[in-house]
């Protein structure tokens, strides 16, 4: 899914559903050509070393910590939930593309 193609609330749900919660804590991020991804951030790891090793990350979301239900299977299937989260990477894309560093996005529109 790519912010700048007009992305579709069913691409982002099959982003989310492709993930497990109870595996992992996850961080939806979008690189500087507007590409989102959905990755786990592993059992040891710190956002700050998960940002490190991503230098084309432009924007990223709060991280879903695991078993909250931010991702996978059910949170895909919550438009409403989905919805929100597509319309704040719309929004908050605008700044962050054209912007040095990362964007961190802490809450819904």
């Amino acid at each position: 899914m790519n912010l700048n193609d007009e992305p579709t609330i069913d691409q982002l749900a099959q982003l989310l559903a492709n993930r497990k919660d109870r595996n992992d804590s996850h961080i939806l991020w979008v690189c500087e050509s507007g590409n989102v991804h959905v990755e786990g951030l592993g059992a040891h790891a710190e956002e700050a070393q998960f940002e490190s090793q991503r230098p084309s990350m432009r924007a990223r979301l709060r991280t879903y910590r695991r078993g909250l239900g931010y991702v996978g299977k059910k949170a895909a299937a919550d438009r409403e939930f989905v919805s929100r989260v597509l319309h704040t990477l719309k929004q908050e894309w605008q700044a962050a593309k054209g912007a040095s560093g990362i964007h961190v996005i802490d809450r819904y529109y």
